[in-house]
């Protein structure tokens, strides 16, 4: 039998086998979830009861459908017990207010972003790493929260893991015309949601570095006109865990004008989420000059114009993740990475 199949007794040989699966799984669960933190989870399960089980594991099944099989029982389970994922967008439509009237909504609905570096290895094959960027963009993660449980399964592993049908059929433990006929459904539901089309992070290509370079330099000087004539004329804001959304040029420079006005005197670190560039924000926290982390913001960009700043509060839980810092010192300003 191949290592891949064989079962072995040795404790640091099982850790092995299982570890060099670990992050391929957690992007299935993140897609399947929508949040990092819950795949993080999953994948955490997932190889506990693949431990457990090891010994009962004899090579009949390839090491890494069985893996699947355990996380797609796992995600099942999580999707079954808790409400559907999704951004503002889904719950609302835009409206007017005012920092005082603004609501919230519980973490746990919202789809989260993911760093890039979690679930693609910088030894992955260049191709690879373009199918896990545009397979982990936020509109197409929160367009297959839509589908139902079982349908996401089949449509993930068919259509972004490229598995067969007959190869899906064993993880779900069902029949190739089942698989068939939840995939034409899947695919249905996913027409609908018209996930929006956008250009993934490459660092390589001058348009874009040049386009983030002038959206960096207009957000720190808080360059209003310079920074929204980047916008794209629909493109939309969103503030999660604030149901608040807005669309369209004038709607947004409102808001930042507005509401977002603390936003005056940022500082920015660059990073990558979702296949996406992004940027770690930092507003002004008082005299001393010491700036503290206020988003983790998003960009989704296409054609050379932003078509949605994502900003996602959530900090405490988010920029650790990410190994930000919290607060920038007055001192010196932050390397770019």
């Amino acid at each position: 039998m191949s290592e891949e199949t064989a079962p072995t007794t040795s404790l640091r040989d099982v850790e092995r086998l299982l570890e060099q699966h670990r992050r391929e799984l957690a992007g299935y669960c993140y897609r399947m979830l929508g949040s990092a933190f819950d795949a993080d989870d999953a994948v955490q399960e997932t190889m506990l009861r693949a431990w457990r089980g090891y010994d009962h594991f004899e090579g009949r099944a390839a090491l890494r459908s069985w893996l699947y099989r355990i996380a797609t029982r796992v995600c099942l389970d999580l999707i079954a017990s808790r409400k559907r994922r999704g951004r503002p967008t889904d719950f609302a439509y835009p409206e007017v207010v005012d920092a005082a009237q603004l609501a919230t909504r519980p973490a746990a609905e919202w789809v989260e972003p993911v760093a890039d570096e979690r679930l693609i290895a910088p030894t992955d094959d260049p191709a690879q790493q373009a199918t896990t960027r545009q397979t982990i963009r936020l509109a197409f993660v929160a367009a297959l929260q839509h589908l139902p449980a079982k349908q996401r399964a089949v449509l993930i592993l068919r259509e972004v893991l490229a598995w067969q049908a007959s190869e899906v059929a064993a993880v779900l433990d069902t029949t190739v015309p089942s698989v068939n006929s939840a995939l034409q459904r899947a695919r249905a539901t996913l027409d609908a949601q018209r996930p929006a089309a956008t250009d993934a992070y490459a660092p390589l290509d001058a348009g874009q570095r040049a386009l983030l370079a002038r959206y960096v330099e207009a957000f720190e000087r808080y360059d209003i006109d310079a920074l929204t004539a980047l916008f794209h004329e629909e493109a939309t804001l969103s503030m999660p865990p604030y149901a608040i959304w807005r669309r369209g040029r004038e709607a947004i420079t409102e808001w930042l004008l507005g509401p977002g006005a603390p936003c005056r005197g940022s500082r920015m670190i660059a990073t990558t989420a979702n296949g996406a560039p992004a940027f770690a924000q930092y507003r002004p926290s008082g005299a001393n000059g010491e700036h503290e982390a206020w988003a983790l913001q998003v960009l989704e960009i296409a054609d050379g114009k932003v078509v949605a700043l994502n900003s996602f509060l959530d900090v405490a839980g988010l920029f650790p993740r990410w190994g930000l810092p919290m607060r920038l010192p007055a001192e010196k300003s932050p390397e770019r990475r």
